[in-house]
């Protein structure tokens, strides 16, 4: 039976999930490598923002988050050590789907699932990087392009000659 008869779903991630989304990583991203201990910290430091897509056989996808203040970067592949107190936004760190589970939705379910889960924590946004040319995509999830400030410039540079910052600004309930 193939995947797509299947519906793959979102879920909370694991500890036991890291093997999976680092090959998914690996295989969806070989230009923005980031070392394996760097999603094992974003998953320990917000659990509760991390999910992976489950398929029938296995994860399909990925979506990594974390609380963050607006306009901060973080550098690519660079440890957050602690999450800031004070955050007003969840930044994407990551969002991933295989080949063979775009098209059905996913992405666009998990970054609403994101901004409800944003909204309850009392944050006024989501943030991210869009790289390989996803601003358009992003775009159409309702996020705007937002020039940085000089460190997040310099931090921007190592994502890339496209690489965008952009942030979703939710409406309140």
């Amino acid at each position: 039976m193939s995947e797509t008869l299947i519906a793959p779903a979102w879920r909370p991630m694991r500890a036991a999930d890291l093997d999976a989304v680092l090959a998914l990583a690996d295989r969806l991203f070989p230009d923005h490598y980031e070392a394996p201990e760097r999603f094992g910290e974003r998953l320990r430091l917000s659990p509760a923002t991390c999910f992976v897509l489950e398929g029938r056989a296995g994860a399909l996808g990925y979506l990594v988050s974390y609380p963050q203040r607006r306009g901060i970067i973080p550098p690519l592949d660079g440890a957050l050590g602690v999450l800031p107190d004070n955050a007003d936004m969840l930044y994407i760190h990551d969002l991933a789907i295989a080949t063979e589970a775009a098209g059905q939705g996913a992405a666009r379910a998990i970054v609403e699932t994101l901004a409800a889960r944003a909204r309850e924590a009392g944050h006024r946004g989501l943030a991210l990087v869009a790289v390989n040319h996803s601003t358009p995509f992003w775009e159409r999830q309702g996020f705007l392009p937002v020039a940085p400030d000089a460190a997040g410039q310099a931090k921007l540079q190592g994502y890339g000659d496209d690489a965008c910052y952009m942030v979703r600004i939710l409406d309140r309930p």
